[in-house]
């Protein structure tokens, strides 16, 4: 997305800021914050500072969701990395169940007519986000890991609440798979991936997909969101102060599943789905999420069915790091290892 000349200056700001020497970082974020025998990072001690000291928040209850939208689209590029240049970036439309569903296709240089693809599902609790809150990360994964990847733009809540999300998620792979010849990708190496409610959808589609003669070959789950009940314990532990909140879940789910629906549907919730016979998975966690321990639930049902799951927390980080490799060291180490899990279930090598 093109930012303003005043979003251009907090974005060098924030880049020098936490290109200052880590005892500089120490300083200025305060004494450390330890919670849950974890110890979390200094830079991201002074980032969540000073969204507090700026009065920002990632839910305000009083503030119009479109306004919501916009402010996560700008504040999801303040802290992106350099990005790679790529061959193509495409917006396209795929075939959905209430008409065209918006989507953008990033092509890496030198990857052929027969490339490996990720599909992926942008977060922001069914409600917020959008290809461009999360087209850095897209850019970075597509170069890094050597994949095309497709953004996929699905129906948001309140003005769409569930099954649509999920219904158009599983439209987009049935649509990309239809159009592999179109696209230049290869079938049989095809992610489906996402972070927060984009990993919920992912996790979903994979298993909706199961039947499919064309199936996912790998997951990428970034702190997906996989239990709707909001009965983990990391919820109530990091309930408030860690970029994600206990307050905000709430609103997230209460617009995206409307009472009277049951909320242990597997549509909605993957964790009381069959996890049998699903294609392995890279599912990421971090240590101070309120996601954090239904992610690795998930990650554990998965184990016990058979599934090759590779698990990782990330101690330190917060809720939302896929969005922050440009500022956070160890979120760009993170961000690094989607890439090398994505490269070595395709068999692919950067393309930078």
């Amino acid at each position: 997305m093109t930012l303003t000349l005043a979003q251009k200056i907090e974005r060098q700001f924030a880049r020098a800021l936490f290109a200052l020497p880590m005892f500089l970082i120490r300083l200025l974020a305060g004494a450390p914050i330890v919670r849950d025998g974890l110890t979390l990072d200094p830079q991201v001690q002074l980032l969540l500072k000073l969204q507090q000291l700026g009065g920002k928040k990632l839910v305000k209850a009083e503030t119009p969701v479109a306004r919501m939208r916009t402010n996560l689209d700008i504040e999801s590029n303040i802290l992106v990395p350099s990005l790679p240049q790529l061959e193509a970036v495409n917006d396209l439309m795929l075939s959905g169940p209430a008409g065209p569903i918006p989507a953008r296709l990033y092509r890496p240089r030198g990857v052929g007519q027969r490339a490996p693809v990720l599909l992926f599902f942008h977060g922001g609790g069914f409600v917020l986000g959008s290809i461009d809150s999360h087209d850095a990360p897209c850019r970075w994964l597509a170069a890094h890991a050597g994949c095309v990847v497709i953004s996929v733009d699905y129906r948001l809540a309140p003005e769409h609440p569930f099954p649509a999300a999920i219904d158009d998620a599983y439209a987009a792979f049935r649509a990309v798979v239809a159009r592999a010849a179109e696209f230049g990708i290869d079938t049989a190496r095809i992610a489906v991936g996402g972070d927060s409610a984009g990993g919920n959808l992912a996790a979903v589609t994979a298993q909706r997909a199961r039947a499919d003669a064309t199936q996912p070959s790998f997951q990428l789950l970034v702190y997906p969101t996989t239990d709707a009940t909001l009965s983990a314990q990391s919820i109530d532990t990091f309930a408030s102060g860690f970029l994600l909140e206990r307050s905000s879940m709430v609103w997230f789910v209460d617009h995206y599943l409307p009472a009277p629906q049951d909320r242990r549907d597997p549509l909605c919730s993957p964790l009381f789905g069959e996890p049998a016979g699903l294609p392995p998975a890279f599912l990421m966690t971090a240590g101070f999420d309120p996601l954090r321990d239904e992610g690795e639930a998930y990650a554990a049902k998965l184990q016990a069915a058979g599934v090759a799951v590779e698990v990782r927390r990330y101690d330190s980080l917060v809720h939302g790091f896929l969005n922050l490799s440009g500022g956070i060291d160890a979120a760009a180490a993170a961000v690094g290892d989607a890439a090398a899990a994505l490269r070595k279930a395709f068999g692919s090598k950067p393309a930078i």
